[in-house]
């Protein structure tokens, strides 16, 4: 019986707009082979839009998107506006209004691609960051007093509550059992210098911990993380830490296994009372934008990811399958990984694999 999901496209910015239909097509078309259909609607918000209309979103944009049930996005950011505008206009909404708290972002070093870190072969990397993402250093809570006068102070706080801390954390044991590589789950924190936030999350890392026997644990100050990504990248399994902490590790993970333009991200709502937002990790990239170099991939295997969330594992893996051949085979490679391709010419590859 074939089955229809209904998925929001939001192309947004730069090569957010040559990467995003390229990839939900290819979606399509693994879908397809499953007996199921992606029908899109599009909906052009971000910065453009912010440009005409003050906003980088309608108001009615949260339940526009909550009939769908799954987003893919492009990118948000443009060189004109301030990113703490564009990011806090429509990206944070989403992940927090629909309650998206768990940030996976998988990095794998595969066939085809170099790392700059020489001693590295294929295979060597395949960790996941999960990343809290509706709270912590991010929960955008405080403000400015004496506003553009040389006495202004900003004051920003962090925001850890153990019911944040502690779904996340055990979200990241299940993936590491449903993973079943490494088996190991390694927490990122500063409880040296964080004696209040991080001491929260120490201890009930240690809780969680105590539940899952069969799970490996390690927990790193994000300083010694951040070295050990470079060092030793082959050790880690999942990967769990603070929304700032696991923003800043999953970028050095992306590029210790080749190019961020191979990172992809998802963001989930575990209890699928929202529909989940799936997004490549390079942004808008204002630089290359408009001259057809984007490397597509990252939104392709954001696609993916959004595939198997959507129960469609068999042409998730298709896509997955088809990815690693064109990077193996080196024949349709961007500039980023050393190419001379163009995103067309690597979606046309990898359209060609799926049956």
């Amino acid at each position: 019986m074939p089955t229809t999901f209904s998925i929001a496209l939001i192309p947004g910015d730069g090569i957010g707009r040559e990467v995003t239909a390229p990839a939900f097509a290819i979606a399509q078309k693994a879908a397809a082979s499953s007996a199921a259909t992606l029908a899109s609607t599009t909906y052009d918000w971000g910065s453009d839009y912010y440009m005409q209309n003050g906003r980088m979103m309608p108001p009615d944009a949260i339940e526009t998107l909550r009939k769908h049930d799954a987003i893919l996005l492009g990118a948000v950011g443009h060189p004109d506006i301030p990113d703490h505008v564009t990011l806090n206009g429509l990206l944070l909404p989403i992940r927090r209004r629909f309650d998206q708290f768990a940030n996976v972002r998988p990095a794998v070093l595969y066939r085809g691609v170099s790392s700059p870190l020489k001693a590295l072969k294929a295979g060597d990397v395949d960790m996941v960051v999960v990343r809290e993402n509706t709270e912590g250093e991010y929960a955008q809570v405080g403000g400015f007093v004496h506003h553009d006068h040389d006495a202004e102070v900003a004051v920003q706080t962090a925001v850890f509550t153990r019911h944040g801390v502690e779904r996340i954390i055990r979200y990241a044991f299940d993936l590491a059992r449903v993973r079943n590589k490494k088996r190991r789950v390694t927490s990122i924190t500063k409880s040296n210098a964080q004696g209040f936030s991080m001491v929260l999350w120490d201890r009930v890392f240690e809780r969680v911990a105590a539940e899952y026997p069969d799970i490996q644990t390690e927990s790193l100050l994000v300083d010694a993380a951040a070295m050990n990504f470079v060092r030793r990248p082959q050790t880690f399994d999942v990967v769990v830490a603070s929304n700032l902490f696991g923003d800043i590790l999953s970028d050095v993970s992306a590029i210790v296994t080749g190019s961020i333009g191979l990172a992809a991200s998802a963001n989930i709502d575990p209890t699928r009372r929202f529909p989940s937002m799936f997004e490549p990790v390079h942004g808008s990239a204002p630089d290359i934008a408009g001259r057809g170099i984007a490397n597509p991939l990252a939104a392709v295997f954001s696609a993916a990811m959004m595939l198997d969330h959507l129960g469609l594992q068999k042409a998730a893996k298709q896509v997955e399958t088809a990815i690693e051949t064109v990077l193996a085979e080196e024949k349709n490679l961007t500039p980023d990984l050393g190419g001379s391709s163009s995103t067309a010419e690597v979606v046309n590859a990898l359209s060609s694999f799926l049956n």
